[in-house]
């Protein structure tokens, strides 16, 4: 990739990542597991070189949500163990097992055709899930006849049953702790029947997602493993720190194509929502909602050009977007803009700019669109 020739680029830091993977491996227990949640091209930083550095940095385990994103990983050379966590179809179980990825196992329906499905000697990693109160996928925790099933589903022929995990709903929502610490006695609790049901035990339990590595590491959430994903890339899940010192690892970028000059009262962009109140300068800007810049930003945030700011005028427009330039003369064809970076040098951080937006910092980073190059930094 040519950078200077680039119209808009995610700028991914594996500086940044390593320093945060190094906070997250420092802040669990010892023996405790680090799984890299790289779901949705790794939130879309990109999951194959995102996948190698933490693999580097001392990660363990690697999920996904589906089998295509598994394999993708195998396909560029990934080793370390990869989790599917959303729900898998049975008719997968030879490839899986070939490809020596881990399925999750939400019933025992889909337990009892995976083992069906596979081939003669196959064995399939599997992990069960449990439903504690996300009302999402797995086993319901608090059912005698569930846990028993799960039992079963332990025992079944070539099937290794290495974990068992679940899922918080409210662990990173303030006021979310009572919620949460009944999640993990449910889930403790469950684990314990299915154990000595089955007489099997589980290699890896594991259920504290990024709030609760942030809030509930000292309150037992940790066990074997646990699964932090938006914190790995610098971002927090709510304003709690929890110790942790990260960086943001992804800054998007966009380089002025060109430069416009409008008299007081002309209208700019689909809509004419926004009016000159003086004689202006824009910049216009190759970034738009195909990018992965929402349209309802709208008007509402800013880009930074070497530290000093400019507010974006009008709508923004599928490959385009308008930045008001005149109060910064010395902006010209070519410069570049930072929509969002690290927060560091005048420019906004997503997690801001999702507030902007109504959502959360997670949409921002996956939107991100494919035609968008990564650029990868130390």
């Amino acid at each position: 990739m040519d950078i200077q020739t680039t119209r808009t680029w995610a700028e991914i830091s594996l500086g940044a990542l390593r320093h945060n993977a190094r906070q997250l491996l420092s802040s669990v227990p010892e023996g405790c597991a680090v799984l890299g949640v790289v779901k949705a091209d790794a939130y879309g930083h990109g999951a194959p070189v995102v996948a190698a550095t933490l693999r580097e940095a001392g990660f363990r385990y690697l999920a996904v949500a589906c089998v295509q994103e598994a394999l993708a990983l195998r396909q560029a050379g990934e080793t370390l163990p990869i989790l599917i966590l959303g729900a898998v179809d049975p008719a997968f179980a030879p490839v899986l097992a070939e490809n020596r990825i881990t399925a999750a196992v939400d019933g025992f329906e889909r337990g009892a055709a995976f083992s069906a499905a596979l081939r003669p000697g196959q064995r399939l990693t599997v992990h069960i899930k449990l439903d504690t109160g996300m009302g999402r996928l797995g086993f319901p925790a608090g059912d005698e006849r569930s846990l028993a099933l799960a039992a079963e589903t332990v025992r079944l022929p070539g099937l290794e049953a290495e974990g068992v995990f679940t899922h918080f709903a409210v662990s990173d929502v303030p006021g979310g702790e009572t919620y949460t610490l009944a999640q993990l006695r449910a889930f403790l609790a469950a684990v314990d029947a299915i154990e000595s049901q089955s007489g099997k035990r589980f290699a890896l339990r594991h259920c504290a997602n990024s709030g609760a590595v942030l809030s509930f590491r000292d309150k037992g959430a940790c066990l074997d493993m646990v699964r932090p994903g938006i914190l790995t890339y610098g971002i927090y899940p709510d304003r709690e720190r929890g110790g942790l010192d990260l960086i943001p690892v992804m800054e998007l970028k966009s380089r002025v194509c060109a430069v416009t000059r409008h008299k007081k009262g002309d209208t700019i962009s689909y809509g004419r929502t926004w009016t000159a109140e003086r004689d202006t300068v824009l910049a216009v800007l190759p970034v738009g909602y195909a990018d992965g810049l929402q349209r309802c930003l709208s008007g509402k945030l800013s880009v930074s050009f070497r530290g000093k700011t400019a507010p974006q005028v009008g709508r923004i427009c599928m490959d385009m977007c308008m930045v008001d330039i005149t109060d910064l003369p010395q902006v010209k064809v070519g410069d570049v803009a930072t929509v969002f970076g690290r927060g560091d040098r005048g420019d906004a951080t997503v997690t801001e700019l999702a507030a902007l937006a109504g959502t959360i910092p997670y949409e921002l980073l996956c939107g991100i669109s494919l035609r968008v190059p990564r650029l990868y930094v130390d």
